[in-house]
Formats: structure tokens, C-alpha cells, sequence
């Protein structure tokens, strides 16, 4: 079920009406939208989203709290105000580093409440516009599309005979992103002077973090090189999706597609060719295409790979060869990444330390089912029942050692807990029966 608000008529039939202009007329620039943002079921809808999303607050520190105290209508009549007038500025963005899997850290910028709204207004209003000329071939951030079905599409082409995959990797595309050429990009279908004004602002938002000694500091490197869109920010996703569409129309237009039988699935910054032959080649182009482009290839992390002989990773999954159950007989398939499970395991070993034993036994069951059904429901497609299984057995082994700890029991952990009580009398969300009925699971 989703957990977004229901959209209002009256944005839809604009979106609507947005995307059917853009549509029928491809050579259409739009020149009146500003005023759009500043709509009263507009700016409200951006509400209803920004705060079903939740988030920390910015380098304001404003929070949603805050402003429901006050008085959420006030609040968006005012910021309407400051829009309608043009007194509306961008502030800074509040820079954080959240842990990635393999011990970096990945920068994120939190964006003010303000800012979030007025970028989702826009977003609203801009999206169908975008909607209307992206290719088929990019899946993120698009309605009625998933990361599921760019991995079910590649999984097609393998088995249709597109066997050689060039997986690709972009060294930090969305800090890449030159914003000439983006908006250039965006220009195309908007001539609205204000709405064009806004997003270069947006694009070269300072950022605010601590120093060394905990003191707040300003820089501004978007603004510095010329580069980059906002992470964390609703404009970006859009912003990224357009910019990358340039690649795949330069492939399409410069007739590698058709010359090396090569085609291009793309989700976010992520992409892969796969090709009835000559990868090498196709590999070669989409490096020159990039440098065109103004965006850097990871070398390191790029390959070619030929399938069965090879597998290789999209978005979570290993698309290679598998064997069915039974029979052994091979089988291109899709399945979860090895490195995925071991991220789920360890994201349940972290919920299940020492130092968490002041909970109770059925709040920490609910942290790991929360865990659980959000892993197992993204990881559905293809053959799972070994990786559900792998993940069910460690799950079991670090309750049931936590379970000890807290109650002190040095031996017979096992009979103490046993699974009839993980599974029945605690809950614990158990994988492999959401399999049970599915013979293609256990292949």
C-alpha cells in the first residue's frame, strides 16, 4: 500500500494537461510555469509530500513539528507570498556523510523544509514536461516504472541473445553534471526566465558543514566548478534523469545502437549495454560519448562481461548462469547479489549487538522484521529461496544470541529458544515461506 497522499484533482489535471502539450508538440518551450509553483493545491501537494517523507531539518534548523505549531496553512501562505513577489532565496544545504558498505562516505545534502517544498512544486510542475521526452530505456524516478523492471528487461535481452555486457560505472555523475549543459537540457522545453533562474540557484546552493572543531562552515563548490546537482534535494533525481537521456538519444543518434545491435538500460547513474557481439567496440564508443559529455568513466569498476560464461550485477541482482533445483539443468538467471545478502546480515548483526539489550525482545523482533520485509520485498525476482535461506539462518542465529545475552543463558541457547518460539511466539519474519508456492523461488 502506498504511504503517498493522494494526489489532488486539480494538480493532476495540470500534470495532465503539461504532459499531453508536451506530448503532441515536441518543439514546444514552455513559458509560463513560474507562476504554477505559487498555487495554492500546488504548493500544498509539495507539502503533503515533503512531510510524508519526513527528514531532518536543514542548516535552518526548521522542523515539520515546528511549523504544524505554528500553522501549516500560514506557513504556505506566506512562502507563496515570498514567490509570487520573487523574494524567495535558496538556502544553504545542510551536509551530512552517511556510511556506504565498503567503508566510505557518502556525502548527502539536507535541504531546508523550504526549499524541499518550493523544489517538490516544481518538480510537480516540471516532471510531466520531462516525462513526455525520456526514452524508454531509463526506469528511476518515473511513474509506473521501478528499478524491477529495468532489471527484468535486462534479463530479456540476455536471454533473447544479447550476451555480451558492458557494465558500466560513472565516477560521482550527479557531482558530475556540468550545469551549462544541463540547462541547455533543461531550456529546451522552458523559457520561462523566473522557473530557469530558480534551478540555477538551486544547482549552486552553498553547502554547510562542520569543521574540525565543530564550528559551522560555508563553501560553495557547485558554484566554484560549475558542476553537480544537489543529492539529497527533489530537484536532483529529475535534473540527473534529463541530463542522462542526452547519453542515450548521442547513442542513438550517432547509430551505434542499430551498427553494434548494442542496447542501453539505465536507472539513475546506473547503466548497462548489452550487445549481440562486439562489447569491446561498444565500449570504446560510450567512453568517447562520456568524455563528450563532460562526465568521467570509472575505468576500474568498468567491464565487459560475456554471459553464461560471466555474471554480472545490476541494481542489487547477479544476472548470469544458474542451475534448477533437482535437475541441475543450467539456466540464465537473475538472483540476489552475494554482496547483498552479506549487507542484510550485517545490517541484522548491528541490530542485534551487545549494546542493544535494553530493548525488549519484541522491539527488537520489529526492527528486524522492518529489515527483513523491506529486503525480501526488493529482493523477489528470479531464483531467492538460497539467499532467503542464508539470510533466515543467520537472522535465527543472531536472536537467538541476543535473546541469550540479555537472559543470561551461557549454554542450550538453542533448546531455551527454539524456532517455534522466534517464528511463533516473538514473530520473526521468516523468508522462505514467501516462497512456498513459487517453483520458479527455488530454482
Amino acid at each position: 500500500m502506498s504511504l503517498e497522499p493522494p494526489l489532488q484533482e486539480t494538480v493532476r489535471r495540470l500534470q495532465e494537461a503539461l504532459h499531453a502539450k508536451a506530448k503532441a508538440e515536441p518543439q514546444y518551450r514552455f513559458y509560463l510555469l513560474y507562476d504554477k509553483l505559487y498555487r495554492a493545491d500546488v504548493l500544498r501537494y509539495a507539502w503533503q509530500l515533503c512531510r510524508a517523507n519526513g527528514g531532518a531539518a536543514g542548516a535552518d534548523g526548521e522542523t515539520f513539528e515546528r511549523i504544524e505549531q505554528q500553522g501549516v496553512d500560514r506557513w504556505l501562505q506566506a512562502l507563496a507570498q515570498k514567490l509570487r513577489q520573487k523574494t524567495y532565496r535558496p538556502n544553504a544545504v545542510r551536509r551530512v556523510h552517511i556510511p556506504k558498505p565498503d567503508g566510505k562516505q557518502r556525502p548527502l545534502g539536507i535541504p531546508t523544509i523550504t526549499d524541499r517544498v518550493v523544489q517538490t512544486a516544481a518538480v510537480l510542475v516540471l516532471q510531466p514536461i520531462f516525462e513526455a521526452d525520456l526514452p524508454a530505456e531509463q526506469y528511476a524516478y518515473r511513474q509506473d516504472r521501478k528499478a524491477h523492471d529495468a532489471v527484468k528487461e535486462v534479463h530479456r535481452l540476455v536471454n533473447v541473445g544479447y550476451r555480451e555486457v558492458v557494465d558500466a560505472d560513472l565516477s560521482g555523475y550527479f557531482d558530475s553534471i556540468p550545469h551549462a549543459e544541463l540547462m541547455k537540457s533543461v531550456a529546451r522545453r522552458v523559457s520561462d526566465g523566473n522557473l530557469l533562474q530558480l534551478i540555477k540557484q538551486w544547482l549552486r546552493m552553498p553547502i554547510e558543514e562542520p569543521d574540525d572543531h565543530g564550528h559551522k562552515q560555508r563553501r560553495n563548490p557547485a558554484k566554484r566548478t560549475g558542476r553537480g546537482t544537489p543529492q539529497g534535494a527533489p530537484i536532483s533525481p529529475p535534473l540527473a534523469n534529463l541530463y542522462m537521456r542526452r547519453f542515450i538519444l548521442g547513442w542513438k543518434a550517432l547509430g551505434w545502437e542499430k551498427r553494434l545491435q548494442a542496447r542501453i538500460i539505465n536507472y539513475a547513474d546506473d547503466f548497462v549495454i548489452l550487445c549481440r557481439g562486439q562489447a569491446p567496440v561498444a565500449q570504446g564508443a560510450m567512453q568517447d560519448l562520456m568524455k563528450r559529455l563532460k562526465l568521467t568513466v570509472n575505468e576500474r569498476k568498468t567491464r565487459i562481461c560475456r554471459v553464461p560464461q560471466e555474471s554480472f550485477d545490476f541494481l542489487g541482482y547477479t544476472i548470469g548462469r544458474c542451475y534448477r533445483a533437482g535437475s541441475g539443468q543450467p539456466y540464465i538467471g537473475t538472483r540476489p547479489a552475494k554482496k547483498r545478502v552479506q549487507r542484510i546480515c550485517a545490517a541484522v548483526s548491528a541490530a542485534t549487538e551487545r549494546h542493544w539489550l535494553g530493548r525488549t525482545a519484541e522491539e527488537t523482533v520489529e526492527g528486524l522484521n522492518r529489515q527483513l520485509r523491506g529486503w525480501g520485498n526488493y529482493f523477489c525476482l528470479g531464483s531467492v529461496s538460497k539467499a532467503y535461506r542464508a539470510v533466515d539462518a543467520h537472522a535465527r542465529k543472531r536472536l537467538r544470541q541476543w535473546l541469550c545475552a540479555k537472559h543470561k543463558v551461557r549454554s542450550g541457547c538453542t533448546k531455551r529458544f527454539p524456532d517455534e518460539m522466534l517464528y511463533g511466539e516473538l514473530g520473526l519474519v521468516r523468508l522462505s515461506h514467501m516462497t512456498s508456492g513459487l517453483l520458479w523461488a527455488h530454482a
